[in-house]
């Protein structure tokens, strides 16, 4: 957790909240990779893209 509050602290102090959508969209996508891998979602995934 504290790797979360440093990391805002940074984009906060740095001015870099360009960063926040782009570690969403990472975090949105290793889900889907997580979830594809072998769970009856997968089908439906592979749909998507």
């Amino acid at each position: 957790m504290s790797i979360l509050i440093e990391l805002w602290q940074f984009m906060r102090a740095r001015r870099k909240f360009w960063l926040a959508p782009v570690l969403a969209a990472l975090v949105i996508l290793g889900g889907l990779i997580v979830l594809s891998q072998g769970s009856a979602v997968a089908p439906f995934i592979y749909t998507i893209f």
